[in-house]
């Protein structure tokens, strides 16, 4: 049975006051906070084993190498990657989907469609736009209804031979919705496309196991599931990666360089140029250390409850809208009022040591269909409890009597 309330004291930033007010902290789905044991990593790698990776005989750097890689490892056990080299260290889960999209400028043309889904990061539409644009290829976009999840028949009409790559969320960051992965990615292999999921929200929230739900590419951040900033993953099915070419050129990602011509290196280090963000992704392996020894059903449970909790508390004010109510939902809940500007209420929660994420949450398409400026974003991590939700209530009560 696992201690939430004791696990919080593990977060030095939530023992603070904002305003004069203990901080309340919801805007999980933007960042989430680092425990101890994270910071200590990164202190004890600067402290005692700082050096280059992959390029040194000397004992730091072997240490340095060993601990980089090691994180490898354990993403690879995280989403049951085939192979440890199908792991590929990122900026981020914008570096991997910029990787994969930069790849397909060689495989697409015209006549060929890309589809991606209306529930998207602007980091998922974006990419497949400029591909769009530079291929000929037609990009094609899969609808939301009124709850906030997918259009599954327009997904099915919209899955034809024509279709060489389908691209959606595992979990919208916006509304929380949680998409069907598997039953996309099967319909998409049936005709022939290659499925590449932003995996941001979706490997701090759910198990994920590329292998049983077949896709293609899935990408993720650290900083999303308590590592720190500037790094990220991408899974790569080994003969989509070994089809790619490299997306950027330098150090490391090289087997033989002369003033003619170049060969690349293989698997993992085609796609890793230059010195890496060492000290990050030692620090996730930490993180990933730290969520394991919790475990994804007990997170899972934890949230649950907060997400049941907060929907009750907040369907009893009055004139609140809460956006996205799909069956299936995870950490976000995102609402507003018809006659306030999100801005304004969020500016008032702050005041009261609540920080909530306001705006579109770079997904304007969703803010468009629901023709609405934006929303307010509670989002809800490990170290989330029902007392900050209260607070929230509270808080929004307050500020409605402020606003109106």
């Amino acid at each position: 049975m696992i201690d939430f309330a004791a696990l919080r004291k593990e977060f030095p930033i939530l023992h603070q006051e904002v305003h004069g007010k203990p901080l309340v902290y919801l805007d999980n789905a933007a960042t989430t906070q680092k425990p101890q044991a994270v910071i200590d990593a990164i202190v004890h790698y600067y402290g005692q084993i700082n050096s280059n990776v992959h390029r040194g005989v000397h004992t730091l750097s072997q240490r340095a190498t060993d601990a980089f890689e090691a994180t490898r490892g354990k993403l690879q056990k995280l989403v049951n990657a085939a192979h440890e080299h199908e792991i590929i260290y990122t900026t981020g889960t914008t570096g991997s989907i910029n990787l994969v999209a930069h790849g397909f400028r060689s495989l697409l043309g015209p006549g060929d469609e890309i589809v991606v889904s209306q529930l998207e990061h602007h980091s998922n539409l974006v990419p497949w736009q400029m591909l769009a644009q530079h291929t000929g290829a037609t990009l094609r976009y899969i609808p939301i209804v009124a709850d906030g999840s997918l259009d599954l028949e327009e997904a099915q009409r919209l899955l034809t031979p024509s279709c060489k790559l389908l691209a959606f969320n595992h979990i919208s960051n916006a509304l929380g919705t949680v998409n069907p992965v598997k039953q996309l990615t099967e319909w998409a292999h049936a005709v022939g496309a290659c499925v590449v999921v932003d995996g941001a929200q979706g490997l701090p929230h759910r198990p994920v196991d590329v292998q049983d739900l077949g896709v293609d590419f899935y990408a993720g951040s650290a900083h999303k599931m308590y590592g720190p900033t500037g790094t990220g993953m991408l899974y790569g099915r080994t003969e989509w990666l070994e089809k790619l070419p490299p997306y950027q050129g330098g150090g490391e990602m090289i087997s033989t360089v002369t003033m003619a011509q170049s060969t690349y290196a293989g698997l993992p280090f085609k796609f890793e140029a230059g010195t890496p963000n060492i000290e990050a992704v030692v620090g996730w392996g930490a993180a990933l250390d730290w969520m394991n020894a919790i475990g994804m059903d007990a997170l899972m449970a934890h949230e649950a409850d907060l997400m049941a909790y907060g929907t009750e508390r907040l369907k009893a004010i009055d004139g609140l809208v809460l956006f996205g109510t799909a069956p299936e939902k995870s950490a976000v809940l995102s609402f507003g009022f018809a006659d306030l500007h999100p801005y304004d209420l969020g500016t008032l929660l702050d005041q009261q040591g609540i920080a909530v994420r306001t705006g579109q949450h770079c997904t304007q398409p969703i803010m468009d269909y629901y023709s609405i400026p934006g929303t307010v974003r509670a989002s809800f991590a490990a170290y989330s409890n029902r007392e900050d939700v209260d607070r929230l209530a509270v808080g929004v009560e307050r500020a409605l009597r402020m606003l109106r």
